[in-house]
């Protein structure tokens, strides 16, 4: 799967964009990408903690074996040579939940609202249902002060199934942390 490209065009918004599979060799463009973001303090777990480029790589490793065993799929979006966004859906493993993936996507800052997000998450999740037999449910959590992505996932399917008050720290404050899922199957 390395080295294939699944996109390349414009976003509805006229971005142009290629999403791909991931490559080993993108390991320090990936790095700077998630330190940015949690540097940024965005809507991802990890607010403010820099990753080496060595943990980076045993990440992008790993999932590539996961892509392998038909248990993730993980896609980067780039703009010329730009690295601006990824997703991932990776499947649970556990017997009784076997056939739920858990869906992830973060778009750099000023690449969001030009509709690299949706095209994203629209052609991760069309890639998974080629590529992982077992997935039937994504499911996926979100800030609840995140409105635009819980519009988004709205817009693309997403039911809420519910709310943890107080399940996440963004920025020094305690919100919700909303749970929803898509039946894909």
């Amino acid at each position: 799967m390395e080295n294939k490209i699944i996109f390349e065009g414009a976003t509805d918004k006229g971005l142009q964009v290629v999403i791909r599979y991931p490559k080993v060799k993108d390991v320090k463009e990936m790095c700077g990408y998630i330190n940015e973001l949690s540097a940024e303090q965005t809507f991802i777990a990890f607010q403010g903690k820099q990753f080496t480029v060595e943990e980076e790589r045993a990440v992008i490793q790993s999932s590539l074996d996961r892509m392998e065993n038909k248990m993730a799929i993980k896609l980067v979006a780039f703009s010329g040579e730009r690295m601006i966004a990824i997703a991932d859906i990776s499947m649970s493993g556990k017997d009784a939940m076997r056939h739920e993936g858990a869906f992830g996507i973060s778009v750099r800052n000023e690449f969001r609202g030009q509709g690299v997000g949706r095209l994203l998450m629209q052609t991760i999740i069309d890639e998974a249902l080629k590529n992982i037999p077992e997935l039937k449910i994504i499911s996926l959590g979100v800030f609840g002060n995140n409105t635009v992505a819980i519009g988004m996932y709205k817009d693309l399917g997403f039911v809420e199934f519910g709310r943890l008050p107080e399940g996440v720290l963004h920025k020094g404050e305690y919100i919700d942390h909303v749970y929803m899922y898509k039946k894909v199957k």
